[in-house]
C-alpha cells in the first residue's frame, strides 16, 4: 500500500497552478508547501501526492486517481486541458483494461502522464 508518491518538476509555480485546477474536479486540494521547493495535494488532512522541483525533468511518471464517477472523469479532463494540459487519452471507456474502466490521460507542464479514473459500472 503507498502512502504517498512525489513526481519531479521544473517549474514550481507553474506546476501548482496546474495542479490547483486539475485536481480540484477529484476533491484534492494543495494542502501544505513551501514558495520555492514543493507542494503537497490531499484531502484534509493527509497529502498523499507531492511535486518536488528537480533540476532535469524526469519522465516516465504515471500517476492515476480515482474518481468517484465518469463525470468527475470528465471534468478532471477538461480542468486540466483548461489548465494547459496535453491530451494523452480524452475520457472514455477502456475495457481492454477492466470491463467497467472509464479513465482520461493528460500530459502534466512536465510530460508527467496523469490520468483520472472511475471502475464503477456506468449508471
Amino acid at each position: 500500500m503507498l502512502d504517498h508518491v512525489t513526481i519531479g518538476v521544473t517549474d514550481i509555480e507553474r506546476s501548482r497552478r496546474f495542479y490547483d485546477c486539475a485536481l480540484r474536479p477529484l476533491g484534492i486540494a494543495r494542502l501544505y508547501g513551501d514558495e520555492d521547493r514543493f507542494a503537497g495535494y490531499g484531502v484534509k488532512p493527509k497529502a498523499f501526492f507531492w511535486i518536488g522541483i528537480r533540476n532535469q525533468p524526469q519522465s516516465g511518471s504515471h500517476v492515476a486517481f480515482a474518481a468517484q464517477d465518469r463525470a468527475t472523469v470528465d471534468h478532471f479532463y477538461e480542468a486540466a486541458i483548461a489548465a494547459g494540459a496535453r491530451d494523452n487519452g480524452p475520457p472514455g471507456p477502456r475495457p481492454h483494461y477492466d470491463l467497467n474502466y472509464y479513465g482520461a490521460f493528460v500530459l502534466d507542464p512536465d510530460g508527467h502522464n496523469v490520468e483520472a479514473v472511475c471502475r464503477a459500472p456506468e449508471g
